[in-house]
């Protein structure tokens, strides 16, 4: 046999054994109390057992009654529960965000933001996966996250871009180096002749770099390469040349006591780009996440040197 109650009849038991009498349970119920005692008549017709024994005083749970009411109270408060977590998931108070980024954005300019964010809303899940751009990239068109920020052009029209913040180039080197006797802005033409430490092609950084070297035409030293930023740094820190950096880079190169100076003729940027599937509506966390992005952008909260916000809009 199998038996159908519904959350309705299963929140009339509960009321009756809560109340100790059906009057009581119809007032808590606002509806009538015939209608109450046809529910409860209906739920033990279906039973086949009944589940309160009722005398001209009071109203008592059988024995059969008291296990009844134990699995109906875990179906109404289960569903309560659940209703609740409907609630804060369409309010943007919980659920999970998913989000995927470049290391320096993830490290430099989103950790701010995550951790307001978390402050505004604990009951969000918040995951923060990084990668180089294509791995992002493609992270977002399968949908695995719903966020990702980034600095290359995606491919295809499968997004929305937008771009949030940029970042400035600078040249990085030891604090022993001639760079260090001067303070203030180094021009790109000062750069001929210098051993040099490259990201390799796998990097957006070096994407970037090349074509502003290219643009200047000038001839370097000695080069290196290496792949992350760590790897970067301990090769300048050990003077084998010099290095090109976004200013987002900045800061996890600190640990090499590396000095900096902005590059200029030309000033240089790279623009932080938020993207979104084109066909995906954002769930209420997520926009809630990126309206903060704009509050913080609209507002100068701070940053990093070399960067800035681009407020929505510009």
């Amino acid at each position: 046999m199998s038996i159908d109650l519904d959350l309705r009849q299963l929140r009339a038991l509960v009321a009756v054994a809560d109340a100790g009498g059906f009057t009581a349970a119809a007032e808590r119920l606002r509806i009538a109390q015939s209608s109450l005692s046809r529910t409860v008549a209906e739920v033990e017709r279906r039973l086949g057992r009944p589940v309160f024994e009722r005398t001209t005083r009071s109203v008592v749970v059988t024995a059969t009654g008291e296990q009844v009411l134990a699995i109906a109270r875990e179906c109404v408060s289960g569903h309560e529960r659940a209703m609740r977590q409907l609630d804060g998931l369409l309010a943007g108070s919980s659920g999970r965000v998913a989000l995927a980024a470049l290391p320096s954005i993830a490290a430099g300019l989103l950790p701010p933001a995550i951790a307001r964010f978390r402050a505004e809303r604990p009951g969000v899940e918040l995951l923060v996966q990084d990668g180089l751009a294509a791995e992002v990239e493609e992270l977002i068109r399968r949908a695995e996250v719903d966020l990702a920020f980034s600095v290359a052009p995606p491919t295809g029209e499968s997004f929305r871009v937008r771009r949030i913040a940029r970042d400035r180039f600078c040249c990085v080197f030891p604090a022993d180096h001639r760079y260090a006797a001067a303070d203030g802005e180094l021009a790109w033409a000062e750069l001929a002749g210098e051993d040099f430490v490259r990201f390799t092609t796998a990097s957006s950084i070096r994407r970037h770099v090349d074509r502003i070297l290219g643009d200047q035409q000038l001839d370097l030293g000695e080069q290196a390469e290496a792949r992350n930023v760590g790897a970067v740094a301990g090769l300048v820190a050990a003077g084998m040349g010099v290095s090109v950096v976004p200013g987002l880079v900045l800061p996890m190169m600190a640990f090499a006591g590396l000095r900096h100076r902005p590059l200029t003729a030309p000033e240089a940027y790279r623009g932080i780009q938020l993207l979104q599937l084109r066909d995906r509506v954002p769930a209420p966390a997520a926009a809630a996440l990126i309206d903060l992005l704009d509050a913080m952008a609209g507002t100068g909260s701070p940053l990093p040197p070399a960067v800035e916000w681009v407020p929505r809009g510009d």
